[in-house]
């Protein structure tokens, strides 16, 4: 049975890291059946708490295309330890992922999660539901904004969790402006506090 990793260590990508000297270590990997294919309940809640996914597709002849799509967290949804689904909601209608899609399969997540600097890849084959309203409801983000065309279902084959080596730290603009709000309403209580104090 080939390891998951096959998925991505095709025989050029192994040549390579053979040339390289990475290639026994990744052996090792593939001794053990490669990466994960099934998601656990650590990546799910990763998962969860993403707002912005990339998304990468290719046409039948190989053109890649990578599209970012985002949402609040919960927008991409683990729909059992093998399924990921979303909302495909309106854009700006050029279709691309679409029409890779409807002729190759094939799909590609790249999640990142900068504040804390983990990131996880998933490889997997997906398709686009356009006649089952009921699933496409279910898979509308929390929020209820945007307008649903259809729903991206995502076969799970393969699950990589990478180390922070090179991620930067950054923070969301909701989250930064979150902790200066208790920052600054601590200062006030401690100002209130100090005032009290100096009229004893």
């Amino acid at each position: 049975m080939q390891p998951s990793t096959d998925i991505a260590f095709s025989p050029a990508v192994k040549a390579v890291q053979d040339r390289l000297g990475s290639r026994a270590a990744y052996a090792r990997v593939e001794a053990r059946g490669g990466w994960d294919t099934t998601i656990s309940p650590d990546v799910a809640q990763f998962i969860a708490a993403q707002r912005s996914v990339f998304l990468a597709t290719a046409s039948a002849d190989g053109q890649p295309y990578i599209q970012h799509r985002g949402g609040p967290p919960g927008f991409l949804k683990v729909l059992d330890e093998r399924t990921l689904g979303m909302a495909d909601l309106a854009g700006n209608r050029q279709y691309i992922s679409t029409g890779n899609l409807s002729e190759n399969p094939r799909i590609h997540l790249f999640l990142i999660d900068y504040a804390n600097r983990l990131r996880v890849k998933i490889w997997g084959t997906a398709r686009m539901v356009e006649d089952d309203p009921d699933l496409v409801a279910r898979l509308m983000p929390g929020d209820g904004t945007g307008r649903a065309e259809r729903a991206l279902i995502i076969d799970v084959a393969a699950i990589d969790r990478n180390c922070p080596q090179h991620i930067p730290q950054r923070f969301e603009a909701a989250d930064v402006a979150r902790a200066l709000e208790t920052r600054e309403a601590h200062i006030a209580e401690l100002e209130a506090e100090l005032a009290r104090l100096g009229g004893a």
